[in-house]
């Protein structure tokens, strides 16, 4: 019997979407003062989310959180699109770490304290744009 993802995918789907749900899990509850910081963050880098309240935001982004994590536990999910939008989502929050100030040092990629954070977001980007490659490069083998 073939499984529905590849074997080599199953250490990854797992570390990212339990490390993705658990987070949508907590941000579920949020009070109104988390969801202040939290929207604050975000719209300090991407303003267009200034429009909206901050309980509603972080509404949204748990139910991302749990939508994304689901989708990476779940094996029948297609590994293609799941890795899409695991790549996505950790491309906003490396984007966060390129755009708030303190977050790295002064001309460089590194990470502040502060930043270590969301500087190390970027295994979730790697693991995304890997999945992708390898579902789309699969045939070729």
């Amino acid at each position: 019997m073939r499984l529905p993802i590849e074997l080599r995918h199953v250490a990854p789907r797992l570390a990212t979407g339990a490390f993705i749900l658990n987070s949508g899990l907590v941000k579920r509850g949020a009070d109104e003062e988390t969801a202040a910081q939290v929207h604050g963050m975000a719209k300090n880098t991407y303003p267009f989310l200034e429009k909206m309240r901050p309980t509603a935001f972080v509404r949204l982004l748990s139910a991302g959180e749990i939508a994304l994590g689901t989708a990476l536990l779940l094996p029948v999910v297609p590994t293609v699109l799941a890795g899409a939008g695991l790549a996505a989502f950790s491309s906003g929050l490396l984007g966060m770490y390129l755009r708030t100030p303190g977050m790295r040092g002064e001309g460089s990629l590194r990470p502040t304290q502060e930043g270590t954070a969301l500087a190390k977001d970027v295994w979730m980007l790697g693991i995304g744009i890997g999945f992708v490659v390898d579902e789309l490069t699969r045939d070729s083998r």
